[in-house]
């Protein structure tokens, strides 16, 4: 297996290495055939063609021999071959429904196998931008895998020639006796418990989706820099690959929330840990990529903020591995420090930024707008502001948070160097940043190009606005009873937590953050489905469609712009989720008088109106995977009534002494009751963390419709059909399909024009791309 997995790897990085020189010799035939005469030209043609098919085919030797590589690694996982050495340090044991899925997982548990796996991920992109480009095939598609395989060969490199990084290095021999078997020392090695929950086994396999995915409109975005190619088609080409890998950095970080907060026994579900961070940071960059591409397709604006956003997407995930692997900060997440990591990986993110940098110095006037002043804010109130302050607030909130993420390893004469920041310092920073943005992007989609007429944005946003107000009501109402008698109460009580809302100000500003937070919730929420309801009611009406009937094929024919309504509305109650889940948690950490000879406790554990009534323990031994399961349980009262039983757990692996923290949280419509086990004290009393975690079931419904908000952006029509627009490539395909209803004229007569939102109302059909096709 060592031999197969070697030879595999290296005929993958073999076949990597052809496929660059293939698509560089395509492309210096193409630049003489730019130039060449007329009958010189079907001979070159043919070069061309021929070094670009050498050049797919070696892409896709790549990933079939990286295939064998990973499925080398899991068939040892699943059969128990410890023949290779990562396979016995990533093994599981576990022996419950799951296991397979644990043993599956072992592929991207460490360092070695999850840069193997993330290597098959960016060869199996590649693989799909020349299958999804093949009958409208462009020679800007070959740069962009050349540019792709460069970087491929960067990660291959990190696996080849870094014996750290290697996966298939031999187990030693020491680790088997004479017979064989393997000694008891070596028998210790396996899979983390805590990485044994079903949360766990996907989330890093999405996350590397995602990661992998940013690759695509980095690669075409230099692709068009050295070609010199400012249309929309290299947008056009990479827009669905960027949307469907910033989904998988979503639904990945979603699910490692969703492992925190029930397994490592916290109560939260995000602490800013620096690897928490690091996978946040591409996922921002690309809200505002996304944004980008919108305004570049529709009206030929923002295009040197579209390439270099591109470009520092694709950095941020190099970042995000770099903080992982490098060993430059600590967390109870990241991988054991690598020094070929270090600089490979910091060369990489050095070369991605100073790649856009130099392509847009050199062809600035070339990405300039279509239309002069295009990418000029001439009012604060139009929708080129909104966008323009949409992409300013991501970048500097990603780069800050990096800075701050970083911080630990900075000299100390730099501020904050050598420190490391608590959470209290993040959520200074990101409440009141996360609730203006939300602010300009629930008004931002009501503006109009230019300028916004304010007559007719009074006139689209009274309704929405009567709405909100009732909504708002309504959550204040709840405030007023529920979350300001926390925040007193936990004030009151002096403990820790209560310290840490102290630090992010005094009362009247916490408080009043918390007010605007929801106000700002209730007008994102009816603003953003408000607009939903009107662009499927203008469409319904102009193709003579019953409303309802319509909104399937609504959301079939304009994807992007419905499904960015649904990801809007699901940030309104996911904003509203997050103030009532981390800004007023009433927490108590206290030890309950347990008598093990009766199994009982002579008091029940309070909390707010709950009260936990203790009814036993057990200690469950499970010989095969080496742990034991210490369980207490608790009938739950809330307010007198029988609610539920909770039963939080310790396991207590016997081998390494590790201990993991199973919670039990009982989920209510309004709030959730987590309740953790921590054992028991010098005196036998059992140890109890219990908190009261207030609307996060609105966080986790508001996540999943933002992922469907994004499903359906990507899951839609895109370009003509049928036909195709102006320009030899199709740059009127730009548009989202033949039935779209864009809501504003691409190129309006004036501003006060571009600003009347009734067009959208009127079934107007002329959008930026076909406008200029």
């Amino acid at each position: 297996m060592v031999l197969f997995g070697t030879a595999s790897l290296y005929t993958a990085f073999g076949a990597a290495v052809v496929s660059i020189v293939s698509f560089v010799l395509a492309q210096m035939r193409y630049g003489a055939l730019t130039r060449a005469a007329t009958k010189e030209r079907p001979a070159l043609q043919r070069a061309v063609d021929r070094f670009n098919l050498i050049g797919q085919a070696a892409v896709t030797v790549t990933m079939v021999a990286l295939l064998i590589c990973c499925g080398i690694i899991v068939f040892c996982l699943f059969v128990g071959d410890v023949s290779i050495a990562y396979v016995l340090a990533e093994r599981s044991r576990n022996s419950t429904d799951l296991a397979w899925l644990y043993k599956l997982s072992g592929l991207w548990a460490g360092r070695e196998g999850s840069l193997l796996f993330w290597a098959w991920l960016i060869s199996t992109y590649n693989v799909a931008v020349f299958l999804a480009t093949r009958r409208k095939r462009a020679q800007i598609d070959s740069m962009a895998l050349l540019v792709a395989q460069v970087v491929l060969v960067a990660f291959l490199a990190v696996l080849v020639f870094s014996d750290s990084n290697m996966p298939f290095k031999p187990t030693p021999e020491k680790f088997f006796s004479a017979s064989g078997e393997l000694s008891a020392a070596a028998s210790l090695n396996g899979m983390n418990a805590l990485l044994e929950h079903w949360a766990m086994a996907v989330h890093p396999p999405t996350l590397f989706v995602g990661y992998a995915g940013m690759t695509v409109p980095f690669a075409y975005a230099i692709a068009a820099l050295i070609m010199g190619d400012s249309s929309r088609v290299w947008v056009q080409r990479a827009q669905r690959f960027t949307m469907v890998a910033w989904i998988f950095l979503g639904i990945g970080i979603g699910l490692g929330a969703v492992w925190a907060y029930v397994v490592l026994g916290w109560g939260g579900y995000w602490g800013w840990d620096a690897v928490e961070n690091a996978s946040l940071l591409s996922w921002l960059v690309g809200v505002a990529l996304i944004h980008t591409f919108t305004v570049y397709r529709q009206r030929g604006a923002f295009k040197r903020w579209a390439v270099m956003c591109s470009c520092l997407a694709f950095s941020f995930v190099i970042v995000g591995t770099f903080i992982a692997r490098s060993g430059l900060v600590q967390s109870v997440h990241a991988f054991a420090s690598d020094p070929v990591s270090l600089w490979l990986f910091g060369g990489l993110i050095l070369l991605s930024v100073a790649a856009g940098l130099v392509g847009l110095a050199v062809r600035w006037k070339k990405f300039g707008p279509d239309t002069e002043g295009a990418d000029d804010v001439e009012n604060m109130l139009s929708r080129e502001a909104a966008y323009y302050f949409n992409n300013v607030i991501m970048i500097m909130f990603t780069l800050v948070l990096t800075y701050m993420t970083v911080a630990q390893a900075l000299p100390s004469w730099l501020p904050f160097g050598g420190e490391s920041l608590g959470s209290s310092a993040y959520d200074a920073l990101a409440h009141p940043l996360g609730i203006f943005y939300l602010l300009i992007m629930a008004f931002g989609p009501m503006m109009g190009w230019g300028r916004t007429d304010l007559k007719s944005f009074l006139r689209e946003a009274r309704v929405p606005a009567a709405c909100a107000l009732v909504l708002f009501a309504l959550l204040m109402a709840y405030y007023l009873t529920n979350l300001l008698p926390a925040y007193n109460a936990m004030i009151v009580s002096g403990s820790k937590a209560a310290n840490k809302m102290l630090e992010q100000g005094p009362s009247w500003y916490y408080n009043g953050l918390a007010v605007l937070g929801l106000l700002t919730a209730s007008l994102l929420f009816f603003n953003s489905l408000f607009k939903l309801m009107r662009t499927v009611r203008a469409y319904a009406r102009a193709k003579g469609l019953n409303p309802v009937a319509a909104i399937p094929r609504a959301f079939w024919n304009r994807p992007a712009t419905l499904g960015g309504f649904v990801a809007h509305v699901s940030l309104g109650i996911i904003l509203v989720g997050l103030i009532g889940s981390s800004m007023f948690v009433t927490e108590k950490t206290a030890y309950l008088p347990y008598d093990q000879a009766t199994d009982s406790a002579r008091e029940s554990f309070t909390i707010q109106e709950y009260e936990l009534r203790f009814k036993g323990s057990s200690v469950t031994p499970d010989a095969e995977a080496h742990k034991v399961v210490y369980e207490t349980r608790f009938d739950v009262y809330k307010n007198g009534k029988l609610v539920g039983e909770a039963k939080p757990q310790v396991e207590l692996n016997q081998i390494t002494q590790a201990q993991k923290l199973n919670a039990h949280v009982l989920s209510f419509p309004d709030e959730d009751l987590f309740v953790v086990y921590r054992g028991v004290n010098a005196d036998g009393d059992l140890s109890m963390d219990v908190r009261v975690n207030p609307l996060v079931q609105l966080v986790w419904w508001g996540f999943g419709l933002l992922i469907l908000g994004g499903i359906l952006a990507v899951a839609g029509r895109r370009g003509p059909r049928g036909r195709q627009g102006g320009g030899a490539l199709g740059e009127g395909a730009s548009r989202e399909g033949d039935d779209a209803t864009p809501e504003t004229p691409a190129t309006p007569a004036s501003p006060a024009a571009s600003a009347a939102p009734a067009a959208e109302d009127a079934g107007a059909t002329a959008d930026a791309s076909s406008a200029r096709a």
